[in-house]
């Protein structure tokens, strides 16, 4: 199970830090990939950040990069989102996921949702302008 958390109302400009709890079985959380989605109204799911261990930096969508990092506790099961200099284009539900791959076939693969198995249940992130 995936439990997000850390969603709200910001103004144009502020920060937002989101949590996502991890409970695995058979297999330790730091062997997980795991991401960030999000989908505001009337759009597509779209990825935003990733990390996995096989990789030496996490991967982030262009529209984010710069902005926003995720990063994890394997002694806490969780994966973090921070969000900085958050626009009301970022607005959306922001949702985490994991898989249990460690590595994947290519980069391409690591943006693409049905890649990943479990899903948290989102989290809403509203910017004012």
């Amino acid at each position: 199970q995936l439990q997000a958390s850390g969603g709200g109302l910001v103004q144009a400009g502020g920060s937002l830090r989101l949590s996502c709890l991890v409970s695995v079985s058979g297999r330790t959380f730091s062997s997980h990939t795991m991401a960030w989605f999000r989908q505001a109204p009337g759009k597509e799911r779209e990825f935003v950040a990733v990390t996995s261990p096989n990789r030496n930096a996490p991967l982030y969508s262009g529209s984010v990069e710069g902005r926003f990092t995720i990063s994890r506790d394997n002694a806490k099961n969780t994966v973090f989102l921070q969000m900085n200099s958050l626009s009301p284009e970022d607005a959306a539900v922001y949702s985490c996921a994991a898989s249990p791959l460690s590595a994947f076939p290519n980069e391409r693969l690591l943006t693409v949702a049905r890649m990943y198995l479990n899903w948290g249940q989102g989290t809403l992130v509203t910017v004012s302008s």
